[in-house]
């Protein structure tokens, strides 16, 4: 059957820019066909807001969102589709399937409010629930659906009528640990073969490093780095991007191998450079002593321990003092050195474990 949904693939090209009370969006976006880009940031950030804005679900304050050579919204041209004439796939947190309804129902609904007839949906239907391995429960409602089975549900909704942009809300953000690996990588695998553009909104450094071909972090509605994965992981620019990526991040200037952090503190460096820097190194590099150790270390200053958190099979070790760090050491450290909350330690890091760069 030859499908009359299916439409060529489009980039997005998107400037968006609205205002909610003191909150300010403002977020310039462009994702290839077939690119999956996944916005990333904190609660509150202006994610989900910017998702809604792509969708038509919000109007903008100012601004152009375009598909191709398709308008789908232009406050100076005073274009805006509504939602359903936009092509957009939409799979929202929590998934919002019917509850009345069986999942074959559910996956044709999308079909049935674009023209398709009954037996047709209902076809094509089939073959999504087949496509994200639910077959078999073509005839379940959601209620006897796990979080998982829901989610593929949700996912075939949205990609069955064709769509040229796809947005996802934390679409894995319902799962438990168990089942979210295993429906991360059938997501990514149905991502890939998707030929239109995505767009994954998460606060889940994995999901987004797994799902995305390019990440935008979006930090009080403003974007604050851009970058493959790889280059938002390497090269942090704030502290939310340090964290999210595990690094420990400082701001300073740089004079040959020092830096000076803005809080007076000096860094010695392997990279000689000059000018206002970014210095990172990962936790894994902070060695504790108990005193002031002898060695290679250039850098070794004394700290205090403020908080211990599991983390894998390694302890994150918290510490304040002229240089607040967190340190990643294993629990037979944390036994031999008698680490607590409010134990003073010596923290030492080699220079060649620093990577600096410009700020």
């Amino acid at each position: 059957m030859t499908f009359p949904f299916v439409v060529p693939a489009a980039g997005l090209d998107a400037d968006v820019r609205v205002r909610r009370g003191r909150f300010d969006l403002d977020l310039p976006l462009s994702v290839a066909p077939g690119e999956v880009v996944a916005l990333l940031g904190p609660n509150g950030a202006g994610k989900s807001t910017a998702l809604r804005l792509l969708a038509g679900l919000l109007p903008l304050d100012d601004g152009r969102v375009s598909l191709g050579s398709i308008v789908l919204e232009d406050t100076k041209a005073r274009v805006r589709l509504p939602p359903e004439q936009r092509q957009v796939g939409l799979v929202f947190q929590d998934y919002l399937l019917f509850p009345h309804l069986s999942a074959r129902e559910n996956v044709a609904f999308g079909l049935r409010a674009r023209g398709a007839d009954r037996a047709g949906a209902r076809r094509r239907a089939d073959d999504w629930l087949e496509r994200v391995g639910l077959a078999d429960h073509a005839s379940r409602r959601p209620r006897q659906l796990s979080g998982g089975q829901a989610q593929r549900v949700a996912l075939a909704r949205a990609l069955a009528s064709g769509p040229r942009l796809l947005l996802l809300d934390e679409p894995l953000a319902a799962l438990d640990a168990g089942t979210r690996l295993e429906v991360r990588a059938d997501l990514r695998r149905h991502l890939a073969d998707f030929e239109g553009a995505t767009v994954v909104v998460t606060h889940d450094a994995l999901d987004a490093f797994v799902l995305a071909d390019r990440l935008v972090v979006l930090e009080d509605g403003q974007v604050v780095q851009a970058g493959t994965p790889a280059e938002v992981a390497r090269h942090p620019r704030t502290d939310y991007v340090a964290r999210l990526v595990g690094l420990n991040l400082y701001r300073g200037r740089a004079d040959g191998g020092t830096v000076t952090l803005d809080g007076g503190a000096t860094l010695s460096v392997a990279h000689h450079t000059s000018g206002e820097v970014l210095v990172a190194f990962s936790p894994t590099s902070v060695a504790l002593h108990r005193h002031r150790p002898d060695g290679s270390a250039r850098n070794c200053w004394p700290a205090r321990v403020t908080e211990l958190e599991q983390h894998g099979d390694v302890v994150r070790v918290r510490l304040s003092g002229e240089i607040e760090a967190a340190a990643d050491v294993t629990a037979l450290s944390v036994a031999e050195l008698g680490l607590e909350q409010g134990s003073e330690v010596w923290a030492a890091v080699k220079a060649t474990e620093t990577s600096v760069y410009p700020a």
